[in-house]
């Protein structure tokens, strides 16, 4: 079983919290829109994942690509940073997602806080929301959740506090 802490879009900011809300977690995964200072600071503290997000530069992009497709336990991930969602996948994504879906595809990008199930393609979709200070979200969140073998269980929604 893996734990996971799920953070997209800081934007620079990395509020204190993460670090309790995630310290049980085995592994930080964030869906792109680091920002400066955020990668070192995770990455000191758990072992990280991420996708580069529009706002990043090229240091970020150098480290992190656009797409990580991978496995976890037995789910097949995919992250992107700017993907869509079940309904309103991204034109860049479509084609991919339909002919080879994961079981579970996590992006970013909107700052809206989606946990969407796909039944065309059998697919969990999840956003995280924004943790960050920057854009329109009111509240900074972050997701929690583990990985059994196939499984994706014990969902949790953080909410960090107004932006």
């Amino acid at each position: 079983m893996k734990k996971i802490g799920l953070i997209s879009d800081t934007h620079s900011f990395l509020d204190d919290a993460v670090f309790r809300h995630f310290d049980s977690c085995d592994e930080i995964w964030h869906a792109g829109d680091f920002g400066d200072g955020v990668t070192d600071r995770l990455a000191a503290f758990k072992p990280l994942k991420g996708v580069y997000g529009n706002i990043d530069g090229k240091e970020i992009r150098a480290e992190f690509p656009e797409h990580l497709r991978f496995n976890c336990e037995e789910v097949d991930v995919w992250m992107t940073h700017i993907g869509g969602y079940p309904g309103k996948y991204a034109s860049n994504i479509k084609g991919e997602i339909y002919t080879n879906p994961p079981k579970l595809f996590i992006t970013g990008h909107s700052h809206i806080l989606k946990v969407m199930f796909d039944p065309k393609i059998s697919c969990l979709h999840i956003n995280p929301g924004a943790a960050g200070k920057s854009g329109w979200h009111k509240v900074k969140t972050l997701i929690r959740f583990c990985i059994s073998e196939e499984k994706i269980h014990t969902l949790e929604v953080i909410e960090l506090g107004d932006r």
